[in-house]
């Protein structure tokens, strides 16, 4: 399941087929959004945004097209005129001169406004993106510390999106070996320098694993960035040598360190 990095190198792939070029064809597949396409036409998409697995795409109207594509909503670039061989359902169709930004498969697709890009449940409800490069440490520690968050065990809160969006499986496990911290922690049971490195941890692990651009799929020993716990179950821990552990945790597959992770 692609998490917060993996959705925001696919962001960047779309921004660069398209920003800022006017759209030459606009095709919606369901029936409300079909009042839209004269519109869009002549229009740009300023940038694409990501919150959490939604995207934002802006456009220069004052629209913005939301997409989430759940299980199975794909987004694919192509050169303009041209559409692949496919069984998959195509949803949306966004065309400039040169390039083509196709999103298949997706069912909750939306088209807002400022008023109602504000008010939309799933944006209100999740947390800032971990890879905005906005959000600062010190706002993270916060969070943190908040009543909303201080009580829950990391195990479970580190895979909320209302916490944090971006979050998932590979990040929770390497971020919390990171901070050398188990899962069953809250914060408020941590003192000022166990939540000074995970706070710091929650920002620099996902922001590097972007950074990489996928490196961490499979590694080489000389990467910048390594899996440290993650599918490391049975070897030796390269900070202490205790020997990684699998469990489970929030139904979720666990991997830890039991030597360095107190």
């Amino acid at each position: 399941m692609p998490e917060g990095p993996e959705i925001r190198r696919a962001a960047d792939q779309l921004e660069a087929a398209i920003v800022g070029k006017p759209l030459t064809d606009v095709w919606f597949a369901f029936p409300s959004l079909k009042t839209y396409e004269p519109a869009l036409l002549g229009e740009t998409v300023n940038a694409i945004e990501t919150r959490g697995k939604a995207l934002l795409t802006h456009f220069s109207n004052g629209l913005t097209l939301y997409s989430h594509n759940q299980l199975y909503g794909v987004w694919r670039v192509v050169a303009a005129g041209t559409q692949p061989a496919t069984t998959r359902q195509l949803r949306v169709r966004l065309e400039s001169a040169d390039k083509a930004i196709l999103l298949y498969s997706a069912s909750d697709i939306e088209l807002l406004n400022a008023d109602t890009l504000g008010a939309h449940p799933f944006l209100q409800r999740v947390g800032p993106d971990v890879l905005d490069a906005t959000l600062t440490v010190a706002e993270v520690r916060e969070r943190l510390l908040s009543p909303r968050f201080r009580r829950r065990q990391f195990s479970g809160l580190l895979l909320d999106q209302a916490f944090l969006a971006g979050l998932g499986n590979y990040l929770r496990v390497e971020i919390l070996w990171h901070a050398g911290l188990r899962a069953q922690h809250r914060a408020q049971d941590l003192d000022d320098a166990q939540l000074d490195r995970l706070s710091d941890a929650l920002l620099a692990i996902p922001r590097l694993s972007y950074k990489m651009r996928g490196s961490m799929k499979k590694y080489h020993e000389e990467a910048a960035f390594r899996f440290e716990v993650f599918h490391r179950q049975g070897k030796k821990c390269r900070r202490c040598g205790t020997l990684i552990e699998k469990g489970v945790l929030s139904s979720r597959p666990f991997y830890w360190c039991p030597g360095c992770q107190l």
